[in-house]
């Protein structure tokens, strides 16, 4: 079934409000996983809700609730909270599921149900598959005498801040010790309750920006360099240690040197590992799309990068099978198996923390011991012609590079690589290169653009 402007994948399904996605679509969708999560739970009914701060959020938690009671689901709504702690309350409460009413990165006017199994993951493309045939049949709805109960968990964020504390290998005393001067950004997302506790529980002192979490974004809050300007402001004018930016959702973060540079969203997720791999032994799995740079870590610490598909669920099934201490993605998504398998900013920037704590010098000689590599995003309309015509026509154009096809399509060459996949949260073609320089980068990208337009007219 066709959804007019709807974006229904594996990230769940997000639209504008009030044009594609309304309270009837969240509805539906809701009652459908609802329907799904019950028929595979082994008489559990308990669903866990969560949002984020945007505006519509107040107006879909309802309907969220009333979707779930209607097919027979306990809810326990966990309030506005980051992501990350809606799946982690989903596994501390043994739930059939979870939903997370939040659209990530995407602008202002956007949002989304993110649905979450009962493993505390985020189904996998066959769990979509088998729930979206209930949301498009016919629903089963519970009677009267069997409808679900609403109740509230006020403790989920406390339990999240807690269980990153406890992580053995980090020095919370000593941490503590330092008294970090950091910068902070939370977008006036979810993040404005939650990374200000969990800082200060680590000793931090705070300079903030848009910490009012009501989901009026003063700039756009993907946490990449070009929106990170008066963060990086901030950094200097406060003279911090370091900056902290997280998007709407709190599952993404992005830093700033005490320079007041943003070091690029990639090196999120390398440092947190540089710092992991010093205490527990393993692989590093990541996506596709994610620098070099993570592949300099691995063999730094004596390990291998395993890539897999782009999306969360990907990359963390696949650390759950090679048992992979930790992982992520270069959005600044870093996934700690310790904690939980799910993309957490703050358990990233908690690892952050310690990793300058151990190396006792600042941010940007850490990162100075390291090659630089530029990534350049690009995004294309999607081409009249099939992806697959689009991919036979690149490797055709490039027969020298290396390719991998698990998820579109990636051409890797000695010093640099290219990235063509669908988006799965907008209608486009995403082209991400890398290279020594930006411009080498950015040829790529035009080289790849040429064959996809080609294609397209």
């Amino acid at each position: 079934m066709a959804y007019e402007g709807l974006m229904v994948g594996v990230s769940g399904v997000r639209g504008r409000v009030g044009e594609a996605l309304t309270p009837e679509i969240i509805a539906k969708f809701a009652a459908g996983f609802g329907a799904w999560a019950l028929a595979r739970s082994g008489g559990k009914t308990l669903i866990v809700v969560g949002r984020d701060s945007r505006v519509s959020g107040p107006m879909f938690q309802p309907v969220v609730h009333a979707a779930l009671q209607s097919v027979g689901c306990d809810v326990l709504d966990v309030g506005m909270v980051p992501t990350p702690t809606v799946q982690l309350a989903v596994e501390h409460h043994h739930a059939a599921g979870g939903l997370a009413i939040t659209a990530s990165h995407n602008p202002i006017e956007w949002n989304a149900l993110k649905f979450i199994g009962p493993s505390g993951l985020f189904l996998d493309a066959a769990e979509g598959a088998e729930m979206r045939q209930i949301v498009e049949g016919n629903i089963p709805r519970a009677t009267w005498d069997k409808l679900g109960t609403v109740a509230q968990d006020k403790d989920a964020a406390r339990e999240h801040i807690e269980k990153i504390l406890a992580l053995p290998f980090l020095d919370v005393d000593g941490i503590r010790k330092k008294e970090f001067r950091v910068a902070l950004d939370c977008v006036r997302g979810a993040g404005g309750v939650f990374m200000p506790v969990l800082l200060e529980l680590l000793g931090c002192k705070l300079a903030t920006i848009n910490m009012e979490p009501d989901g009026r974004f003063p700039h756009s809050p993907e946490p990449i360099a070009e929106n990170l300007g008066e963060l990086k402001k901030l950094v200097v004018d406060s003279h911090c240690d370091i900056g902290m930016a997280v998007d709407p959702d709190v599952d993404r973060l992005a830093l700033v040197s005490e320079e007041g540079i943003a070091i690029g969203e990639d090196y999120t997720l390398a440092l947190a590992a540089k710092l992991v791999l010093r205490h527990r032994k393993g692989v590093i799995v990541t996506n596709l799309s994610t620098s070099r740079i993570i592949d300099d870590i691995a063999r730094e610490a004596g390990t291998r990068v395993i890539r897999a598909p782009v999306g969360e669920v990907n990359v963390a099934t696949r650390m759950r099978s090679e048992k992979a201490p930790i992982g992520g993605e270069g959005n600044g998504g870093v996934i700690l198996s310790e904690l939980h398998l799910g993309r957490d900013a703050p358990v990233g920037a908690a690892l952050i923390l310690q990793l300058l704590l151990e190396e006792g010098k600042p941010l940007s000689k850490i990162i100075a011991a390291y090659p630089r590599y530029v990534i350049v995003k690009d995004k294309l309309d999607r081409p009249a012609a099939p992806l697959d015509a689009v991919y036979e026509a690149l490797k055709r154009a490039f027969p020298d590079a290396e390719a991998d096809t698990q998820d579109g399509l990636r051409l890797t060459w000695p010093d640099r690589w290219v990235h063509i996949r669908p988006s799965g949260t907008e209608p486009i073609v995403r082209v991400i290169a890398e290279a020594p320089t930006a411009a080498a980068a950015q040829q790529l990208v035009r080289d790849c653009r040429q064959p996809v337009e080609a294609l397209g007219r």
